[in-house]
This record gives C-alpha cells, sequence and structure tokens, in this order.
C-alpha cells in the first residue's frame, strides 16, 4: 500500500485529489493500492481513516479541514511514503514548501512538487538530498502545465546534449500577446479583460514582467545543464511596453511577437522576440511552447496547455506514477 500525503489544499491539491478518485482504477493497474493518509493546509488538516471526497466537501464548505494539526506536524509526523506538495510558491525564500521538502526527503520519503519557489532557491541541495537518501525528487508540474519537458529531458533525451532550449513558458502572457497581435487592441484593455476571464491574476505583475517565465526557467535550466542557476542569472524584460503598433510592423515583415524564455549553458533570458508567423512557438492563447536544440535528435518541440488546475493534477500524477511503475 502506496502512503499519501497531500500539503497544500488549495486549488491544485483539490485537483489532485479529484483526479486521485476519478483515475483510482487505472492507477492501481499500474502501481498497486494507494492511500491518502493525511491532507493538511497552513492551518488545519484531516487524518486517520476518512475518504477523500469527504476532505474535499469539507474544505470547500468551510473553507478549512476539521483538524488542528497543521502542514509541518503532519510533514515531520506522519507515517506516509510520498509527499505530494502544493503549496504557495515563494521564489524568493522557497517558502514553507523548501522546509516541507526537505524534510520528507531527510526522512526517506518521495517528494512530488508543483511548487516553483523551492527549487528556483534549492535547486542542487534539493537534488542531491533525494540522491544521498535514495529517494525521488519529482517535479514535472513546474515548468509546462502539462507538457512532459522534464521527463522528455531527463529520460528520453539523456544520451543528447541540448545545446539550446527556446520556448514560452507563460500562458498569461501569451493570451495578450495573441489578443494584441490578432485586434490590434492596447496591452491595458486586454490585460482587464484577462482579469475578468481569470487568465491573468488580479496582481498580474508575476506573469507580465516575465517572473513567473523566469522562475520556469532556472529550473529547466538547472535540469538540463546539471547547474546552480539562480533567479538572479535571468536577463529578464517583461511585456508590458509592447504596442499595437509594434505588431503592426512585425506582421508586416512576416514574424509575431512572443515572451520567449531562453536557456543555454552561459546565458538564461526572458524577453518579448520576433518570431516568424510559421515558426513553432509562435503558438497562441494560452499555449506553452518549448523547442530543444539538440545535437543528436535535431530540433525537438513540444506543445501544450500551460499551468490550470487539471493539467498540474495531470503532470503530478504522472510523476507518482513514475515513482512506482
Amino acid at each position: 500500500m502506496i502512503k499519501l500525503a497531500i500539503i497544500g489544499f488549495g486549488n491544485v491539491g483539490q485537483g489532485f485529489a479529484e483526479l486521485l478518485i476519478k483515475k483510482r482504477r487505472e492507477i492501481e493497474k499500474r502501481v498497486g493500492k494507494f492511500k491518502v493518509v493525511a491532507i493538511a493546509d497552513s492551518k488545519s488538516s484531516i487524518s486517520g481513516d476518512f475518504k477523500l471526497e469527504e476532505a474535499i466537501e469539507i474544505k470547500k464548505k468551510t473553507g478549512k479541514l476539521p483538524e488542528d494539526r497543521i502542514a509541518i506536524e503532519i510533514v515531520e509526523g506522519e507515517d506516509y511514503d510520498v509527499l505530494i506538495e502544493s503549496t504557495i510558491t515563494d521564489i524568493e525564500t522557497g517558502g514553507a514548501g523548501l522546509k516541507y521538502i526537505k524534510t520528507a526527503l531527510k526522512r526517506g520519503c518521495h517528494v512530488v512538487t508543483s511548487n516553483k519557489g523551492p527549487l528556483v532557491v534549492a535547486f542542487k541541495e534539493l537534488v542531491n538530498l533525494a540522491n544521498r537518501k535514495g529517494v525521488k525528487l519529482m517535479y514535472e508540474a513546474t515548468v509546462g502545465g502539462v507538457m512532459p519537458v522534464i521527463k522528455l529531458i531527463r529520460k528520453y533525451l539523456a544520451i543528447c546534449e541540448i545545446e539550446r532550449a527556446m520556448g514560452i513558458l507563460n500562458g498569461t502572457c501569451n493570451y495578450i500577446l495573441s489578443r494584441m497581435e490578432e485586434e490590434k487592441l492596447p496591452f491595458n484593455q486586454i490585460l482587464n479583460e484577462a482579469k475578468e476571464l481569470g487568465i491573468a491574476e488580479a496582481n498580474p505583475s508575476y506573469d507580465i514582467e516575465g517572473i513567473d517565465a523566469a522562475a520556469k526557467l532556472v529550473i529547466l535550466a538547472n535540469t538540463i545543464y546539471d547547474c546552480n542557476f539562480k533567479f538572479k542569472d535571468v536577463e529578464r524584460i517583461g511585456i508590458d511596453s509592447i504596442t499595437p503598433e509594434a505588431f503592426e510592423i512585425a506582421i508586416k515583415r512576416g514574424y509575431t511577437i512572443r515572451l520567449i524564455a531562453e536557456a543555454s549553458k552561459r546565458v538564461l533570458k526572458v524577453s518579448p522576440r520576433l518570431v516568424p508567423i510559421n515558426h513553432p512557438l509562435a503558438v497562441r492563447g494560452t499555449m506553452n511552447a518549448l523547442m530543444l536544440k539538440t545535437d543528436t535528435a535535431g530540433n525537438i518541440v513540444v506543445m501544450g496547455r500551460g499551468a490550470g488546475r487539471k493539467e498540474t493534477a495531470t503532470a503530478m500524477l504522472s510523476d507518482l506514477i513514475e515513482i512506482y511503475e
């Protein structure tokens, strides 16, 4: 019996629990029986003999779980095999998630996380700790939503030298730029509409200033090059200065404009770039895309929807299955 503890029971954590319910039969065919032994957020928890459906319903109705034990108590004291970590991202300090992940790894437990913060702040430290303890640190959900980027790099392209990675890693920015391209509307008008649709946050600076894309790029580059890049190593320019006039000029010359994240062994950069209209990276809407230039396999392109409840949960479930399959 595989014992899971879910830490962080907001949108992503609940989405993961819902996927466990929906796909239980398929999961157990591939990896065997499993049980969620505890769920916790920052102020409450549930543990022991409970149903996932029950936990989700209580959280939605009351905003909290029924027990007073907090997340760190579950992480330190509960008996589990895999920590499912989906707490709030803090790319400056790693946040509470960094402590949770370290604690679980030190206890000899596997970790599946959707949290970029700990990996941006302490990538090498966490990977080395997992290796020393002989457990898995899985983080597919931190980069590119449902695109299998990390598995592609670590598993299927393991013998290739990846000379460069270029991609669109933020769906909010791509949506705004696509709308500007198609409708020639001002940036602020489209941003406000994106907020109303829930595509952009109330405070969208994390997306439009390239912070989110830069954080993902750090994780991606460290995975590819086995380095210890930090957020400060990324050259970063956002999209808030892009105008409809810029698109008019670009389109006349056969180009569009996209926020491109680029990594090589020496350079990490996030900035608006001219992209040929028929280029694989000229994707529209909230789509993400990544192109990997390799020495033996040529250019490989992956596309898929960016981060969302179902997409993130799907990536996390694929990590769980890979640990045991």
